[in-house]
């Protein structure tokens, strides 16, 4: 009879999130290279494909994070980037 897996254990597969924005960013910079490559197996771009939009989300969510802190310490209105 087959062994049950552990819940806590069943779902090995889904990697957690990098801790930082950099790091996610640099999976998802490495994971687009990947990708459009063409040398994916069709299971793996599913794959690549469901891990970039959570890299891509997390992501987004750091930006719109520290663009919300910027606002608040301008007073309410983000300013333009006038960038080096």
């Amino acid at each position: 009879m087959p062994k049950a897996i552990p819940s806590d254990a069943a779902d090995t597969s889904v990697a957690p999130l990098p801790a930082t924005y950099e790091a996610a960013l640099s999976e998802l910079e490495a994971l687009v290279g990947q990708l459009e490559s063409g040398q994916m197996p069709l299971d793996q771009l599913l794959t690549g494909y469901q891990r970039g939009a959570a890299l891509l989300a997390f992501c987004r969510d750091k930006l719109k994070a520290v663009e919300d802190q910027i606002q608040v310490l301008d007073g309410g209105q983000l300013k333009p980037w006038s960038g080096a």
